[in-house]
């Protein structure tokens, strides 16, 4: 006992004589109380220099406490790789990517931190040109097969401009054929048709499609559409039809159509211009039917999973076998990817090149676009099988439904939804799944389809045998996606990009320099910059990358935001090739954003590819 006390008052006068000197948690530094407001570091960015330069890490860098007190002298940087400071300054041999902290601790022992990443090149020699795109070459355009009749009763004209057939109408004549498209000899198979015209004009007008029986005596079809209207809206109008083989004439008339003849003021207007981008051809051979595999029940709990990141906040819930995903909070920073839900495909495996089928119903408060895809829980995009696109506008109940060809094999699918861009206006959301079905389709139907084009720049479907002319348009139309139509034509040393619907998604709406035959080849050893002027005749962003062909490995993936006037915009790799690749340069101008801007126009005046090579 005489032990223990004796022990304890020792004990007692150690934490009175600690206090008395001010070494106790309850009374720190200098004996003023931590008020807990952090210091805070200003100044800290990320910074790119060559290999053997002088890095100064505190250029620009500030610190001030709680009270505006200047501490900047009191900050300490370290580095991962290591790198030894002296007042702030290493020099840098290795070329590397460096992970700096800048630390700070104020008089009160409040401390801050902040973070960069310091990129050191290669030593290299001076900048030269590597490729200089050229656009003042004349642009050889291709009717593909239409040509224009107009009737004697008739004013008008048709042309192949700014990547499009345009037809001028002053006066309609008196009947739907006085002015006219057609593509005679369209040789048919034992097939079913599907025609579909991506028009506007500039004022609403009619037109007429039509598959007319060459081979029949007097007038024959296989079919047509009538009185389809044409708004000022770039959209389709279409025709389907079925035949055994033969050949027709395919017609689009777009003369004088009066629909009720008892009200004459709803007719085809005069004075009015129709542009046509495109018309897509599909021929279907054969059957299949739909073979349900899975019908998920959503009351489980392992029926589908939901992740947020880059800040964003997600939670799920059930309510009446629906699966309900409340969206407290989009990430300020990131893209749609940000917040996925998985929807679970248990025990079945997907088979490159079999055709599946998947639907679901999607509702979402405040409206909802994003992407839907078919692929690898584990792996995401370098194991997919499908990418499909979703939107629903605010409390809309939409279907959102898929019939693909797997484009890979897949053993742990999921339907793997990625809703991470905010509607317009929105902080948070909710979004409600049912009715998931996944299947596959048997039988031997076969749909092939054409996108005939009216400009010598491609589409995605191939513009390798115009080498001068490597770029090409990629459109979530051209993939029977609902959203994003567009066009480029070359005109006084400018590339123009028509985008006349806006997708929901950012490669709904993509310019592509280098693919297929026309592959963008840089060399190894090099880094290499991307140099662009361009404006638009309304402001418009979108995302530039400079991605190597056959996956996803962008070496620049930068955002550009395009006015009104001329702006240069500079986007530079950081890294060397090992070896000589091909690279795609791609502009993806598709968001809600662009949606909302109609219809808009890009000029691009000059794009150049800078090449540093790096000295032995």
């Amino acid at each position: 006992m005489k032990k223990r006390a004796i022990a304890l008052l020792l004990a007692v006068f150690m934490v009175l004589g600690l206090a008395a000197c001010g070494k106790t948690d309850a009374a720190p530094t200098g004996g003023q109380e931590n008020t807990g407001k952090k210091p805070a570091i200003t100044g800290v960015a990320d910074k790119a220099l060559p290999a053997g330069s002088v890095f100064d890490a505190l250029e620009g860098v500030t610190a001030k406490d709680a009270d505006g007190k200047d501490i900047t002298g009191k900050i300490t940087v370290e580095s991962t790789p290591k790198l030894s400071f002296l007042n702030g300054k290493a020099t840098v041999e290795a070329a590397g990517n460096y992970e700096l902290v800048y630390s700070v601790k104020d008089e009160k022992g409040n401390s801050a931190e902040a973070y960069s990443t310091l990129t050191v090149t290669k030593k290299t020699g001076e900048a030269e040109v590597y490729r200089e795109f050229d656009f003042s070459t004349r642009e050889v355009t291709d009717n593909k097969g239409w040509n224009a009749k107009i009737g004697e009763s008739a004013k008008a004209s048709a042309e192949l401009k700014e990547g499009a057939y345009v037809i001028s109408i002053t006066d309609p004549g008196n009947g739907d054929a006085d002015v006219q498209l057609a593509k005679a000899g369209f040789a048919l198979e034992n097939a079913d048709y599907r025609i579909r015209v991506f028009a506007k004009s500039t004022k609403p007008t009619y037109a007429h499609i039509i598959a007319r029986d060459e081979n029949a005596e007097g007038w024959s079809t296989f079919g047509g559409g009538f009185n389809l209207p044409i708004t000022e809206k770039m959209a389709p109008v279409e025709i389907s039809f079925s035949a055994a083989g033969g050949s027709a004439e395919l017609l689009i008339n777009l003369g004088k159509i009066t629909p009720n003849p008892d009200n004459a003021a709803d007719t085809t207007p005069n004075d009015f211009v129709v542009t046509i981008d495109k018309i897509e051809i599909y021929k279907i051979v054969g059957e299949e039917h739909k073979v349900p595999v899975y019908t998920a029940e959503l009351s489980k709990d392992d029926a589908i999973a939901v992740s947020a990141g880059d800040g964003a906040e997600a939670a799920l819930a059930k309510e009446d076998g629906k699966a309900v995903i409340n969206i407290g909070k989009y990430p300020t920073e990131g893209g749609v990817w940000s917040i996925k839900a998985d929807i679970a495909l248990p025990g079945i495996s997907i088979v490159k090149g079999q055709k599946y089928y998947y639907s679901f119903k999607l509702k979402a408060e405040k409206g909802q676009n994003g992407e839907a895809l078919l692929e690898s829980a584990a792996q995401g995009w370098e194991c997919r099988a499908n990418f499909n696109g979703l939107g629903a506008g605010a409390g809309e109940e939409v279907t959102v439904e898929a019939v693909f060809s797997a484009e890979a094999d897949v053993n742990d699918p999921v339907i793997r939804l990625q809703i991470g861009n905010a509607p317009e206006g929105a902080n948070g959301n909710t979004i409600t799944i049912s009715d998931v079905v996944f299947g596959k389709l048997e039988g031997d139907k076969e749909t092939s389809k054409t996108i005939e084009a009216f400009t010598a720049l491609g589409r995605i479907s191939g513009n390798g045998e115009n080498k001068d002319i490597p770029w090409e348009t990629f459109n979530g139309t051209d993939e029977d996606n609902e959203k994003g139509v567009g066009t480029i034509w070359m005109k006084d040393g400018s590339l123009f990009y028509r985008i006349d619907e806006g997708g929901i998604v950012d490669w709904h709406n993509k310019l592509i320099c280098g693919f297929t035959g026309n592959p963008l080849t840089l060399e190894a050893d090099s880094y290499y910059t991307v140099e662009i002027t361009a404006r638009a005749d309304k402001n418009v962003s979108c995302g530039v990358f400079l991605n190597p062909m056959g996956g996803w490995d962008p070496r620049v993936a930068e955002g550009m935001d395009i006015t009104t006037e001329f702006k240069t915009f500079t986007f530079s790799t950081t890294e060397t090739l090992i070896t000589d690749m091909a690279f795609e340069l791609l502009f993806q101008f598709g968001s809600e954003a662009t949606m909302a801007l109609g219809e808009v126009t890009v000029e691009f005046k000059d794009v150049k590819i800078l090449r540093t090579k790096v000295l032995n």
